[in-house]
């Protein structure tokens, strides 16, 4: 991860104040790495926090087509920012290219999810920010964004409903 804000050290410090919390001994021979090993997996998972998404997307010019061209199935994983808790599913992004027909690569549309998705969010938001992101880079004339995911919070506890999926939708 590549921001300045985030801090290993705190992130095992915490993890060791939770699992002491809970009842647990963080010195014992299974727990004794955990600290070290959820500071790196934080990293890897919430290093979108201060990247821009928009960023990574080429503008190809010209491309001699101007009908919508849609990504579906992206696999998208990210944190529920309000239990910490995963949630997963799917992006569909398309869009229709501006006049000057401008396109992107294909696996930019993915990276874009990928980014925004590294973060703790709510689903809402995630879907807002692909097609706000889309938008930026290329001034399409549409941008449309629908996610499908699980959320683990509604899996694991509270309702506990597993299987049940969340749909939300940007359109620009």
């Amino acid at each position: 991860m590549t921001s300045e804000r985030f801090d290993h050290t705190k992130i095992e410090q915490g993890v060791r104040l939770l699992l002491e919390g809970i009842g647990e001994d963080p010195e014992r021979p299974g727990l004794r790495e955990t600290p070290s090993r959820v500071a790196r997996m934080y990293a890897e998972i919430f290093a979108g926090i201060a990247a821009d998404a928009a960023n990574v997307v080429t503008v190809v010019e010209g491309a001699d087509f101007d009908e919508m061209i849609m990504v579906r199935d992206i696999p998208l994983y990210s944190v529920c920012e309000h239990h910490l808790l995963p949630f997963v599913g799917k992006a569909h992004v398309a869009y229709i290219p501006n006049k000057s027909q401008q396109i992107t690569g294909l696996s930019k549309v993915a990276r874009v999810v990928d980014i925004l998705a590294k973060k703790p969010q709510v689903q809402e938001r995630l879907t807002t920010e692909i097609a706000e992101a889309i938008e930026r880079a290329l001034s399409p004339r549409g941008v449309f964004v629908v996610i499908e995911a699980e959320h683990l919070c509604m899996t694991m506890r509270g309702v506990k409903k597993p299987g049940s999926l969340t749909v939300t939708s940007a359109v620009r």
